[in-house]
């Protein structure tokens, strides 16, 4: 049987079906996240992981918003 994901978009994604967003699903104990451009590509976190994340972010840390992406 295949478990069907529910991905919830973010408030700020500009839209329902905007094509510029992140989304986030709750499977087990493991948050998913992904980018809705690339949606195969996501990542599995816990929710502290997901917690120290967002905190990085807002603090302009590592990836904080500043600049592309590495691509790897």
């Amino acid at each position: 049987m295949t478990r069907v994901i529910e991905w919830q978009k973010s408030s700020f994604s500009g839209g329902h079906d905007s094509a510029n967003c992140v989304e986030l699903a709750a499977v087990g104990g493991a948050v998913l996240l992904r980018e809705s451009e690339e949606p195969a590509s996501m990542l599995t976190l816990t929710r502290p992981g997901l917690a120290g994340l967002l905190r990085q972010v807002k603090a302009g840390g590592p990836g904080g918003g500043f600049g592309s992406p590495v691509r790897r």
